[in-house]
């Protein structure tokens, strides 16, 4: 192909980045799978955070839990018990060490495997699930260094199994209605966005169990970087057409110095404490800056040691007015909005733009956990596994918004390096279509 060629098909691909157009080339078919009329699915961590997936994935019409495995067999005991209450046969237990999800990921009768451990395992886990045969699917981070991206999206391919990345703030309401209208284009031609996770997680670092530090505080003691990009990214990704039409080209981080995490171990436990003496590598505040193929910008975020109320920091921008989340739902759109004014998101454009997909399952959705999101993402998920539909979230997609993680890392260690995205598609997201907009 020659050089002008390629810029021509290049430049026909980004034009449709953040309208949801169909794509100018021959799209690549996405990956699909057989449809199932029951899920079979074993479960890998059951602690809160995984007993909440369980319990939303248990209200889903078409599904059943063959087996559970935790390193705690009161949790599996716990999770059993949740089963059994559903009205199913009670799962059989795994929980003779850390590795004992591969004896679940031998069992012939499991169409999917779930994890919702200590991050430094989802890949571990995905990859042994795919490699005997089950499609694969974890809480977020799906994986931790660039390395293990690569290993998801080879395994993937190789294997033919889904490997999902359950990103659940792609399913809140505002993010839904959001992409409803960027797909409508009311906010023009995509230009920045703004995103991040801005939550006070000191107190949940610092409280140890068994006499083991967490996971969490682990992560923030020997990584400088944006420990946990995901959850602000994944619905902007989705709003620019990452890996459809559009990818994160480079980016830069910078890290603040590491101060607040440490007074808050002063404060709490005295300055002679083990916890103050700890060495923190973390910044209090990293901010990255993205830059697409397509000449958008987006500014994340990653704080999780200073006392703030919680963000995401949600906000895309367009040629025709911006949306934003936080701290409040507001809109502001050219000639439509009174000047230089937001407008209530919620109350003025709900009714117009409510995602159909949200505006199906809210009433199913309460208290379901996080506003209803929660199980609006388990239940696409068993959706599109029973109809043979490829996922909303693929490996390609899970390995993208990851990748950010060590990038930040090498920029911070490199004093604002500007550092390049690796093409984890390998040229196939010129060729992919958007996500277009589902319902139930």
């Amino acid at each position: 192909m020659s050089a002008a060629y390629g810029r021509r098909q290049f430049l026909k691909q980004v034009a449709a980045a953040g309208a949801g157009a169909t794509l100018a080339s021959a799209a690549v078919p996405e990956r699909t799978a057989e449809p199932m009329e029951t899920v079979r699915i074993g479960f890998v961590g059951v602690g809160g955070r995984g007993r909440g997936d369980l319990r939303n994935l248990l209200k889903c019409e078409g599904v059943e839990v063959r087996a559970i495995c935790d390193i705690v067999e009161a949790s599996v005991v716990r999770a059993q018990k949740m089963v059994t209450e559903a009205g199913q046969s009670q799962p059989e237990p795994y929980s003779r060490s850390e590795t004992d999800y591969k004896r679940l990921c031998d069992r012939t009768d499991l169409d999917l495997v779930f994890t919702a451990t200590p991050w430094e395992w989802h890949t571990p886990v995905c990859v042994e699930a795919m490699k005997k045969g089950k499609h694969a699917a974890s809480e977020v981070p799906i994986a931790v260094t660039l390395e293990e991206c690569w290993q998801l999206v080879e395994t993937s391919e190789q294997t033919g199994r889904y490997c999902v990345q359950m990103e659940n703030c792609n399913y809140d309401r505002v993010e839904l209605m959001v992409l409803n209208m960027v797909r409508q284009q009311l906010l023009g031609d995509l230009l920045h966005a703004r995103c991040g996770y801005l939550h006070d997680l000191r107190a949940g670092k610092f409280s140890e169990r068994g006499g083991r530090k967490t996971w969490r505080l682990q992560h923030s003691l020997r990584r400088n970087g944006d420990l946990y990009p995901t959850h602000g990214l994944g619905p902007v990704a989705q709003c620019l057409n990452i890996n459809r039409g559009n990818q994160f080209d480079h980016m830069v981080s910078m890290a603040s110095k590491s101060q607040a995490l440490h007074e808050y171990a002063v404060d709490t436990f005295g300055p002679d404490s083990p916890q103050a003496k700890l060495d923190i590598a973390v910044g209090d505040v990293v901010t990255s800056l993205i830059r697409t193929r397509a000449g958008q910008t987006v500014l994340v975020t990653h704080d999780t040691s200073t006392p703030r109320p919680y963000s995401r920091d949600y906000l895309i921008q367009g040629t025709k007015g911006l949306v934003r989340k936080y701290p409040e739902a507001r809109i502001h759109l050219d000639g439509k909005s009174p000047g230089h004014e937001w407008e209530d998101l919620i109350e003025n454009y709900a009714e117009q733009y409510e995602h159909p997909l949200w505006r199906a399952l809210e009433e199913r959705a309460q208290g379901s956990g996080h506003g209803g999101m929660d199980f609006v993402q388990a239940y696409r998920l068993v959706y599109c596994l029973r109809n043979g539909l490829p996922l909303d979230i693929d490996v390609y997609d899970g390995a993208a918004l990851c990748a950010v993680s060590e990038l930040s890392e090498r920029s911070i260690a490199a004093n604002g390096k500007t550092v390049d995205f690796p093409d984890f598609t390998r040229g196939d997201w010129m060729g992919r279509e958007p996500l277009g907009i589902v319902t139930a």
